[in-house]
């Protein structure tokens, strides 16, 4: 049960929440628990059932992926005050796909998913605005597809960049090491590694640890075309 009031409110103000009435979200928090996790603690496996989601409310979780040729692969970085695992109420999934760990110290909290589902039931017009949300991570993932059809590695990391630069006025903070950013590019980190360095010498980026600056986007993104 939650009792913090700055954590319910924060769950209570994400979009997953925000509608439903104040019976049904007080349901919500009666049955949320507050978890904290140390550097590296699993929060759940792969295969495990998935029966509850979860809101990071301080900290990073990373999700990750065993491939079917034993390759771990990195499927997402979830940040302070996203929802993640929350599109398994909708499918018949019964066991999480991924593994979630902590990638620092992390705070969350672990909904109900079959009492949350339930309650959805119980108002259809919020499921129609759920849609729309999910719509908008679906194409989230097809674009990183479209990244990994991208057969040249280093035409998968320019299109990164150029995406990652996007949103921060050419200036680009790696969130997390850069071997999970080469996992989640689906190439080895020397190589990643490698291409970096050889943008910066093209003299396309500057770099100090994990602070990148795009230094001539249009030549950074038709380097490798």
């Amino acid at each position: 049960m939650l009792s913090d009031s700055t954590t319910l409110a924060m769950l209570r103000e994400h979009q997953l929440f925000d509608r439903l009435p104040d019976s049904a979200f007080q349901e919500v928090g009666n049955l949320a628990i507050h978890r904290r996790l140390h550097s590296l603690d699993i929060l759940f496996h792969q295969g495990d059932l998935a029966e509850r989601f979860y809101l990071l409310l301080e900290g990073q979780i990373i999700l990750t992926r065993v491939l079917p040729e034993g390759n771990e692969k990195l499927v997402e970085v979830i940040q302070p005050g996203q929802i993640f695992v929350e599109s398994l109420l909708f499918s018949d999934t019964r066991h999480y796909p991924v593994t979630a760990s902590a990638l620092k110290p992390s705070s969350l909290v672990s909904i109900d998913g079959a009492h949350y589902r339930h309650l959805l039931e119980e108002q259809p017009s919020i499921c129609l605005q759920l849609l729309a949300s999910f719509s908008t991570r679906l194409d989230q993932r097809l674009s990183e597809i479209d990244t990994l059809a991208v057969a040249n590695a280093s035409r998968r990391v320019v299109r990164f960049l150029c995406q990652e630069q996007a949103a921060g006025n050419g200036q680009i903070k790696l969130s997390v090491p850069k071997r999970l950013i080469a996992s989640q590019l689906g190439i080895q980190p020397e190589t990643f590694s490698r291409i970096l360095h050889r943008l910066i010498d093209a003299g396309l980026i500057a770099m100090e640890r994990r602070n990148i600056r795009i230094l001539n986007t249009p030549r950074l993104a038709s380097y490798y075309e």
